[in-house]
């Protein structure tokens, strides 16, 4: 009986082997990739002038090269082609978005759409009354005495018959205010003023009279309302309606661009709203309001009516806008920047937020190809963080991005250059990238096709198209891993928005992109510290803050998202009962790091007094500290912790900084999953990595993915002093995903490479012929040294665009190594490489190289690399040569700065292979 229970535990655990060795197989697979997880476009419909054949075309390529999702954002259109446009949402409109669902529901494509046409909202259906509007003032100045009887109407003639009084006040230089709105009959004040010199401030509703911009057939008119819940509810009833006619099927989701309202300071109703808000009344304190000297007064008065037009866009716009899109059984991707309010509330009211890129960054990579023609980018990762951070604090699974706007002129941009920023948005928290973007282009119409002017051109008409596969599955095989599992920064940082509201001169205060360094400086210096001290962080509202509970040693947002501690900056003011829930979270056992100074006063100027005894009050309840040095004192059941450097202070919560910042540069993003954490990390730096980091958890196993060739091994780690400690090499320009296991697993090594000898060049007998060319080029050539095809000696090679095929042989003995790296150096801009007949790769970002061994033979080898150019050179000899392609309307075709221009004097662009390719002897230094 014994033997047989002997017999029977063997066997079973005989029958146990395959199964554990199976499920630590399937535990270090790539994520399953999905229509989510591949790269979306904003897809731009010139004049809705399109059919249903050329739909099909244009989805069928995309569908092939890997895209996800396509945003429908028709705009103007193309000059001389007014009959084949289409009326936005006119019944022809809605036949042809049928048909388009109907396509991508057979390409496994999502369809999402701009709630209008061109940005912003607005149309036809918009009148004057539910158009954005603006404040407008009037003042005259009476003696005492002095009989007044005159029109109280706008000097802005535009204005007269449109804008509406709101307020008419009366300040005499003693303090004293007269309210004189009922007074005016007919437009006109009769008046007598009382004792004393008097200033009559007259407030007017008036319009900003902007249209919406690029806007497509049936989409021409004002914009919108943002602040009028009843404005937004009367534009969205024609959508409604649209789709109930049409019985077309809804996007996935509903789109809305950057706000772009420009002196939209004002709406109908403000005046109430603000005192109902705010507790007292705004047209009492005009002259403070209006003051261009900024005094404390002022300040207040002002912070209060930024914070009360926040609120309105966020109640009356943000918000119904997503409750609408839900009783459509669709969501809302949103871009919040831009707006007059609070970044982190807009962005968490809607389903996916949605940042911007705007401009190319420079990271200083080896290798990759500089440009004259760019843009600096106005993103970095401060001003990113905003929507992932309103994401992962609301519990949202995706932050979606528009990707590679104006990185460099048009025609100009390579995969190579995109790579990097694109990484920063990976390293931001953004999990879903939207490119900006592609043109639906008929077959029929010539190149470059029809074209948007303020893209990264990421269309079928590009050259690069044809080796755009391995980049979005790059794409798709990130976006795998950051959306698997959920966020884990390791902070909450309070986002200063009174001190930004009450600082910053002016008074419409809008946070766009490109002037964030001037609205928010203090808090860009706070998120780089905390970043450069090896730390992760999301930003977290006032709002937020109030919904937040601790449990299980972690703050835990609303939306399930927990952390470590909490960051409050150096802040000035704060509201009363934001500073007592936070002081309540450190009593329940909460981390929380004051930096530089306890926060000193209540925002706005209603009550003041009672809301600073309170303030006082709760302050007084902190440990008195000097902030000088970093210091940890025991708070109830928490802890407060106070310093100045944040390296040494939040080093204090206990919490270990990631050496894949602090000691290899590297950048990272660290999420959380079932069997422990995975990473993406980036080297955006100048130099290569190989150097052993210190995680801050402990594992028993890491797996290594490279997204770019979907390899995947087992890194060699070691276990010192209880801290487990894994092996990093990287090249400059590198990414790379890091998976941490809690148990061990099976899988092949990751093999870590150390050259052996000199590398073996291959500098002869090459030959060149041309696979594609416009204009053609039949000839082969035969070349004494590797050179850019734009250096051959034939004039067609300075303008031409297309595919060159380099090709020589070469004898090599492979067993000298462990493995061969092909280094192909400078590649203009893609390259496919085949050896000895046999597809290995193809190469879209630098460095250029990719493992080569074991398609190598001892003896004679053949190489070819296919390397397909950038149309550059060729878009300037059209110009050159006066051929007219710029056949769009409206703004038709402008460079960087918006100015128009022609590209005839651009400098030839080399070509192909601008540099030696070698062969390198590695052996593996596992």
């Amino acid at each position: 009986m014994l033997l047989s229970l002997k017999n029977s535990a063997s066997l079973a655990m005989l029958l146990l082997i395959p199964f554990l060795t199976a499920q630590c197989q399937s535990e270090i697979q790539w994520p399953e990739e999905s229509v989510d997880t591949k790269p979306g476009a904003r897809w731009w419909w010139m004049g809705s002038a399109v059919d249903e054949v050329n739909l099909t075309r244009n989805m069928e390529l995309y569908s092939d090269a890997g895209l996800g999702s396509l945003e429908i954002t028709p705009i103007y259109g193309v000059q001389g082609n007014d009959s084949n446009e289409v009326d936005f949402l006119s019944n022809r409109w809605m036949e042809l978005y049928s048909h388009t669902q109907m396509e991508a529901e057979r390409l496994g494509i999502n369809i999402d759409l701009n709630t209008g046409t061109g940005w912003p909202f607005g149309g036809p259906d918009v009148g004057l009354k539910d158009a954005a509007s603006r404040m407008l003032i009037k003042e005259f100045k009476l003696s005492a005495r002095q009989q007044f009887n005159q029109l109280i109407i706008p000097d802005d003639k535009k204005q007269e018959t449109t804008a509406k009084l709101a307020s008419l006040m009366a300040f005499s230089e003693k303090g004293e205010k007269i309210d004189l709105t009922d007074k005016v009959i007919k437009q006109k004040l009769e008046w007598k003023a009382p004792v004393g010199n008097w200033r009559l401030i007259a407030l007017f509703e008036g319009n900003t009279f902007q249209q919406v911009k690029r806007a497509a057939p049936g989409g021409k008119g004002f914009v919108l309302n943002h602040f009028s819940k009843k404005s937004i509810e009367k534009y969205l009833n024609k959508f409604t309606k649209a789709f109930e006619d049409s019985g077309a099927p809804v996007p996935n989701y509903f789109f809305n661009d950057s706000y772009e309202v420009y002196n939209a300071d004002w709406t109908p109703g403000f005046l109430k709203a603000f005192e109902e808000m705010q507790g007292y009344k705004l047209q009492n304190h005009l002259p403070e309001f209006l003051s261009k000297s900024r005094n404390e007064t002022t300040a207040r008065i002002i912070s209060d009516y930024r914070e009360t037009l926040s609120k309105l866009l966020l109640e009356n716009f943000t918000k119904p806008w997503t409750e609408w899109a839900h009783k459509q059984n669709s969501k809302t991707r949103n871009q919040a920047h831009g707006s007059p309010g609070n970044l982190i509330d807009i962005y968490a009211a809607v389903d996916v937020p949605e940042c911007e890129g705007f401009g190319l960054s420079d990271f200083h990579i080896k290798g990759l190809r500089q440009d004259s023609l760019t843009r600096h980018n106005d993103s970095d990762i401060s001003m990113l963080k905003y929507a992932s951070s309103a994401a992962h604090i609301s519990g949202k699974k995706y932050t979606s991005s528009e990707t590679f706007t104006w990185l460099t002129e048009h025609f100009r941009t390579s995969f190579a250059q995109c790579k990097p920023d694109l990484d920063l948005m990976f390293l931001s928290g953004v999990n879903h990238v939207y490119f900006h973007g592609t043109t639906y282009s008929p077959a029929e119409s010539a190149w470059p096709g029809w074209k948007f002017y303020a893209s990264v051109d990421m269309s079928p008409t590009n050259p690069l198209w044809r080796d755009a596969k391995p980049f979005f599955k790059y794409i798709s095989r990130v976006q795998s891993f950051l959306q698997m599992g959920k966020p884990d920064n390791d902070f909450l940082v309070y986002l200063p928005i009174y001190d930004m509201w009450h600082k910053v001169d002016g008074r419409l205060l809008q946070f766009d992109i490109h002037k964030m360094k001037e609205r928010a400086p203090e808090f860009i210096n706070v998120v780089h510290q905390i970043s450069k001290a090896g730390y992760d962080m999301d930003y977290i509202s006032d709002a937020f803050i109030k919904s937040t509970t601790f449990k299980n040693g972690h703050l835990t947002t609303s939306g399930g998202a927990s952390y470590k501690a909490l960051i409050v900056p150096a802040v000035d003011k704060m509201p009363v009962e934001v500073l007592e829930k936070i002081i309540a979270l450190a009593k329940q056992g909460a981390q929380i790091v004051f930096m530089g100074n306890y926060p000193k006063d209540v925002p706005g100027f209603g009550d003041l007094k009672n809301r600073r005894n309170k303030f006082k009050n709760i302050v007084n309840k902190l440990p008195e500290l000097n902030f000088h040095k970093t210091k940890t004192t025991a708070f109830s059941k928490g802890k407060i912790i106070t310093g100045t450097d944040y390296k040494n202070t939040l080093a204090a919560t206990g919490v270990l900084a990631e050496e894949f910042k602090t000691k290899a540069n590297l950048q990272y993003i660290r999420r959380k999953n079932e069997t422990g954490h995975h990473y993406f990390i980036s080297a955006l730096k100048s130099e290569d990595t190989d150097t052993w980091i210190t995680l801050p958890t402990q594992a028993k196993s890491v797996v290594f993915f490279n997204p770019v060739n979907g390899q995947k091994g087992k890194a060699h780690i070691k276990q010192a002093d209880g801290n487990t400690k894994v092996r990093v090499q990287l090249k400059s320009g590198e990414s790379l995903i890091v998976q941490t296991f809690e148990t061990s697993v099976n899988c092949n090594k990751w093999h870590y490479l150390r050259e052996t000898g000199n590398p073996f060049v291959l500098n002869n007998n090459w030959k060149i012929f041309f696979k594609k060319s416009i204009p053609a080029i039949t000839d082969t050539f035969s070349i004494p040294k590797l050179i850019p095809w734009t250096d051959l000696s034939i004039d067609e090679v300075k303008e031409n665009m297309g595919v060159a095929v380099y090709s020589t042989t070469f004898t090599i003995n492979k067993n000298n190594a462990d493995d061969w790296i092909l280094d192909l150096g400078d590649v203009r801009e893609t390259a496919r490489v085949k050896l000895n007949g046999v597809d290995v790769q193809t190469l879209w970002s630098v460095p250029y190289r990719l493992s080569v061994g074991k398609y190598l033979k001892n003896g004679l080898n053949s190489i070819e690399i296919e390397v397909t150019g950038l149309p550059a050179n060729h878009i300037a000899s059209l110009d050159q040569k006066g051929f007219k392609w710029r056949i769009f309307k409206e703004i038709n075709f402008v460079d960087l700065s918006y100015k128009k221009t022609g590209y005839a004097n651009w400098k030839t662009m080399p070509a192909g292979l601008n540099s030696e390719v070698k062969l390198i002897p590695v052996n593996f230094s596992n």
